[in-house]
Order: structure tokens, then sequence, then C-alpha cells
């Protein structure tokens, strides 16, 4: 095959995974703008609108207390 003809092929190939892709972020994005989207977890189903922001129960007890930045200014 020419070197044309692979080109071609790659190229159309990224485009199409790029529009199924674009496709795929617009019905995320309905989804997260309807309020549809929940969070689901072993012991229970929350919205995410509901969501704590940080939560501690889930992270184990040897890091809990670890700063929240490390190495930086």
């Amino acid at each position: 095959m020419k070197k044309t003809t692979i080109l071609t092929v790659v190229l159309a190939v990224l485009v199409l995974v790029s529009v199924v892709q674009a496709v795929q972020l617009d019905g995320l994005k309905e989804v997260v703008s309807e309020g549809q989207l929940t969070v689901k977890s072993a012991s229970t189903t929350l919205p995410v609108a509901n969501s704590p922001a940080k939560t501690t129960s889930s992270v184990p007890k040897s890091i809990q207390n670890l700063p929240q930045m490390v190495g930086g200014c």
C-alpha cells in the first residue's frame, strides 16, 4: 500500500473516534445538566449534587492526617 493511503485510513479512523467521543460527551453533558447523574457505592446511591465534598470514612486511618499539599510552596 502507498503511504498516502495508509495515512488517509489512519486519519479517517482518528476523525471517527473523535466524532464518537464528541457524541458521548454531549450525552454526558445533558445528563449532568439535568441532575440525573448519580454516584453508586457499595452502601448507597447519592446524587452528585448532594455528595459531600470530602469524605474521610473511606480513607484508611494511616493516611487521614496527611497534609493537603506535600512538597509545594
